[in-house]
């Protein structure tokens, strides 16, 4: 069995494929139309996320109740992220911090609609 992809609602396509694409450096690699909604599929070649964008979104959008935590993304530098990060008006959730069980610095920033990502630097 293997592991195809993660979905979440979206409320601003644009915003949201702004965010995947440009921010985190994932690109579009498919697009399908259905009647209630348009799949946006984006990836790194390895993992994909499939942004739907329902035509009939709630007033005050979507609700991930307690179950979902986070998504996470291996970062090379945190200090070159933290650059782009702010050119796309985006700040930190948690600021970079070292975590000595993994050996490694870790952040946190929200996606548009308020979506965890946590970053992980790589070694």
């Amino acid at each position: 069995m293997k592991f195809l992809h993660a979905m979440i609602r979206v409320r601003d396509i644009k915003k949201s494929k702004e965010f995947y694409e440009n921010l985190l450096g994932l690109k579009s690699s498919s697009t399908i139309n259905l009647e209630d909604s348009k799949l946006h599929y984006l990836s790194d070649g390895n993992i994909e996320i499939e942004l739907t964008e329902n035509f009939d979104i709630p007033e005050n959008g979507y609700e991930n109740g307690n179950a979902f935590g986070h998504f996470a993304f291996e970062c090379d530098d945190l200090a070159a992220f933290e650059t782009k990060m702010k050119q796309y008006g985006y700040e930190y959730l948690w600021e970079p911090y070292y975590m000595k069980e993994i050996d490694t610095r870790i952040a946190f920033l929200k996606d548009p609609d308020g979506n965890e990502i946590e970053l992980i630097e790589k070694k």
